[in-house]
Order: C-alpha cells, then structure tokens, then sequence
C-alpha cells in the first residue's frame, strides 16, 4: 500500500489498528479501521466491519451496512498465529452445536475487548485458548491486555474453558525496539514487525499461579485443558521454543492452584484436532 501514490484509497481492515500503526501507515493516506475481532470467519461483529469498510472505499460515507440479527448463543475464544489450528477446529465443532463464535487476537486490545463484551453481557460461554497476553503483563511486553485480563467471565459467573495457548512467548516488535535487559534471551522472529521471546520456567511458574488463581475464583462454571505435548506452534519436539522444563513449571502451579476447578490434562498438543474438539466439548457442557 504504500507503494502507490497519495490519493489512490488504501483502506487495511486489522486487529491491530487500535495501537501504535506508524510502522505500517508511514507517511501515506492509508486508512487502518480496528477489526474488533479476529478475521476468522463471519459473525455479527465482523459482518458490520467488513459492510463499513466496503462502504467507505466506495465513498459511500453515509452509508451504514446493518448487522443481521441472530439468536445463536455467542461464544467468545481467543487466538494466535501459533494457536489457530486449535480454535479454528474448535470453532467448527461449536457451529455445528448452534453456537456463533467471535475469535480475538491476543493482541492486548483484542483481549480487552473480549472481556468487555463478558461484562456487557453478550457472550454465553468463553474458550479462552490463548491467554499469551498474561505473559506479556508480567514480563513486560507489548501486548498486554492490563492485570484484569481473565477475570470478566469469573467474575461474572460465565461458563469459561481456559488452557494455556502461547504462554510460551512474550511479544516485542523488531529486534532493536527490545529492552536491553532481554539481551541473551531465546528469540524467534515472526515476521518483520513482531520478535516473540520465549518465557523461561520461573516466568512460567508465576504464569501458571496466576492463571489457575484467577480461574480458581469462578463463580460459574470453569474448566482448565493443559495440552502436555506443548502449548504453542513452536513448542513442541524439534521446534524453536521447545522447553519441557519451562512447561512443567507451567502445569504443576496450575496443577497447585486451580482450587475446585476441574483440571483435563491431555497428552496432545495444543494444537491437536483431538485437544481442541475436547475443549469445544467441555464449553458446551458446561454452557449446558
């Protein structure tokens, strides 16, 4: 996009419009509309995005497309590149149940949207797959969703499954914005713009304390899934962030704090068609 000329429209639809966009917006006309919800399908809210942001490249500026009504319970999950295998299958197995999901990108804005809607009263049920945005609150990355992520639908009573998607990672965007402190540290380069850093066992300890305490304070019905064969795209055998130590860690402080909750472990990985269909399941049960 920015290589043509000011004038010709421009228009990215993206989950990450709501931040810092200099990097990809430059010093051209490119217009950046925050998608709210992941690209992962049509649903309510994507439906009224996308009819906006066709509106406004054919100029039509008083044009408002309207959202169809539908009366599916919604299910709000959540999701990462290195996650979208798991709630992809997930998601279909949902639909085929009668429920409409929205998908967030763990991004920092898109969990705190997710637990918006929870505290509207939207959202029937929560697969909560990727909660990576609590490893970049507590060692300081660029998407975190503030210390209140995971706490809406506990707070709220909501049925909630929670497992551990991308707690491997913290995320940073090129190498040279990383902080000094970090020098030394396990990197993977996801693209141009984003650095991922892989969590080491202490961090994933008190991931693990905080995770299964924030779940353990439910006050509806909740379940926590650990995928023991690796909790991300690149953890697993052979892959770049592959630390059994650094898991385990992970699980036996979930396995020390999850309270009353249910705890599933499975020997899959996370991204297993088997780990997601169970996790899909065990949301409807309870939403039942």
């Amino acid at each position: 996009m920015r290589s043509l000329p000011i004038g010709v429209p421009k228009l990215m639809v993206s989950t990450l419009a709501s931040g810092d966009v200099r990097k990809w917006v430059g010093d051209k006309d490119i217009l950046m509309l925050n998608s709210i919800v992941d690209i992962a399908g049509i649903n309510r809210i994507s439906r009224q995005i996308l009819l906006s942001a066709a509106a406004a490249m054919a100029g039509m500026v008083l044009h408002r497309g309207a959202a169809l009504s539908d009366d599916k319970p919604l299910v709000a999950a959540t999701m990462f590149g290195v996650t979208t295998p798991c709630v992809q299958r997930a998601r279909q197995v949902l639909e085929a149940a009668g429920y409409e999901v929205l998908v967030f990108h763990a991004t920092g804005n898109g969990g705190r949207a997710m637990e918006s809607l929870i505290r509207d009263g939207l959202i029937a049920g929560v697969l909560d797959i990727t909660t990576t945005e609590l490893a970049d609150e507590l060692v300081g990355g660029v998407l975190s969703a503030g210390p209140q992520r995971l706490t809406a639908a506990a707070e709220c009573g909501v049925p909630q499954v929670v497992s551990v998607g991308a707690t491997d990672m913290v995320n940073f965007w090129a190498p040279e914005t990383i902080p000094e402190k970090f020098r030394g540290r396990k990197f993977h380069r996801h693209n141009q713009s984003v650095t991922l850093m892989r969590t080491t066992a202490d961090e994933t300890a008190k991931l693990g304390r905080e995770m299964a305490s924030k779940v353990a304070a439910s006050t509806g019905p909740a379940a926590i899934l650990l995928p023991l064969q690796g909790v991300s795209a690149i953890d697993r055998a052979g892959e770049s962030f592959d630390d059994a130590a650094a898991r385990q860690a992970l699980f036996n402080n979930i396995r020390q704090h999850h309270g009353n909750v249910e705890l599933i472990e499975l020997d899959h990985h996370i991204n297993d068609d088997a780990f997601a269909a169970t996790a899909a399941r065990k949301l409807i049960e309870l939403m039942q």
